[in-house]
């Protein structure tokens, strides 16, 4: 007998497994997190879990893969926008900014795995999150040539606005109080590579 199928509209399993281990791995970290807790957040017992997922760790992966994978389609959209190089790099930065804004425990998930580099998703930063910085870099240091200035350590001030958007999606409720209203992202991106000039 094979499984029952997808009503019209039903999100899959699988997603539900994701958007479920989200929830759990941003609140407890990999450590704390509970399959059993997972598999009850997503409507499904933990064996069902386990025919989708052999693992904790496949669990796991397959959702830091996710999240990386979701911020490449966005900056890959933005990189390949119409513009010149400071509407291109408005456009990067305002994508990572809402993408991070929209998804604090997404931003969570990475910055526990960052921190902590025994992780089982350690290696998913080294082989799909590093190459996404270096595509920026290499956007910004060819496209902005002549813009940006010469002795600006492009790939530190990228992480300053990276993890500057990444900590403040994922300070939750101290927010407000750490960062103050509105969202500077884009403004420490220009000062940092046009020297705060607008396009």
């Amino acid at each position: 007998m094979g499984r029952p199928r997808q009503k019209e509209g039903e999100v899959a399993t699988p997603a539900r497994l994701l958007e479920a281990a989200l929830v759990e791995f941003a609140r407890f970290g990999y450590e704390g997190a509970k399959l059993a807790e997972i598999a009850e957040r997503a409507g499904i017992s933990r064996p069902s879990l386990l025919y989708h997922y052999s693992s904790k760790d496949e669990l796991y992966g397959a959702l830091v893969k996710k999240v990386l994978t979701d911020i490449g389609a966005i900056l890959g959209a933005a990189l390949g926008g119409p513009g010149d190089f400071r509407v291109r790099l408005d456009a990067v930065i305002g994508a990572f900014g809402t993408f991070t804004s929209a998804q604090p425990l997404a931003a969570r998930v990475i910055l526990r795995e960052v921190m902590d580099d025994r992780g089982p998703g350690h290696h998913l930063i080294l082989e799909v999150g590093v190459p996404l910085i270096d595509a920026v870099e290499r956007f910004i240091q060819e496209e902005g040539r002549g813009v940006i200035a010469p002795e600006l350590p492009v790939r530190q001030a990228l992480l300053q606005v990276v993890s500057a958007a990444f900590l403040r999606s994922a300070t939750g409720a101290l927010e407000p109080a750490l960062w103050g209203e509105g969202d500077h992202h884009l403004a420490l991106a220009r000062a940092l590579f046009l020297g705060g000039s607008r396009p």
